[in-house]
């Protein structure tokens, strides 16, 4: 399927840790326009990060001309895992998962060990499924899929890193995430 220049999406990322960390989508129209910014909040090592972006994406007035969620990773404030086949089923909305190395999951594994729920944890980031290798103009980053093919969202984030190797939905998800969060009050 070939992906139009201008799709829209929805990137998501997190800023850093506290309590509550606050998460910030970003709605773009392909790599150069930003259209809309959302905002929530997450429990650090929590239960909540599918529940609210799936919020986040049903409640923008741009959800019926969305066609994809970009995530960075699948844990969010520390470890409140998303699940991205939830947030697929959930939203109708293919999920492309976004990380700079493959994970460790024997780590990830290690650190769910101190939390509760550490088995639905575990699931979740199981039923991510395979990592895959995708080329952008920068060099490599590696993706996760759920609810679209691996050509199609090799193609998005090709199309969509223009600035580094990052979506750039992504970027300036992260970028807003890290200013909210750290921005002094004038």
């Amino acid at each position: 399927m070939p992906v139009k220049p201008e799709i829209r999406m929805l990137a998501i990322d997190d800023g850093p840790l506290s309590d509550r960390v606050v998460l910030i989508g970003t709605i773009f129209r392909g790599a150069d326009w930003l259209e809309g910014v959302l905002r929530s909040e997450v429990t650090r090592d929590g239960m909540d990060a599918t529940e609210k972006m799936v919020t986040l994406a049903k409640e923008s007035k741009h959800y019926d001309q969305l066609r994809a969620i970009i995530l960075d990773g699948v844990t969010y404030a520390g470890f409140n895992v998303v699940d991205i086949v939830a947030l697929n089923e959930q939203t109708k909305l293919p999920i492309i998962v976004v990380m700079r190395s493959p994970p460790n999951l024997e780590e990830i594994k290690e650190a769910l060990a101190n939390l509760d729920q550490r088995e639905e944890r575990w699931r979740a980031i199981q039923r991510a499924g395979k990592v895959f290798e995708a080329i952008t103009h920068y060099g490599s980053i590696f993706i996760q899929v759920c609810g679209i093919d691996l050509p199609t969202a090799r193609e998005i984030v090709h199309l969509t890193s223009t600035h580094s190797r990052t979506p750039e939905p992504l970027r300036v998800a992260h970028l807003i995430a890290s200013g909210v969060a750290t921005a002094s009050k004038v």
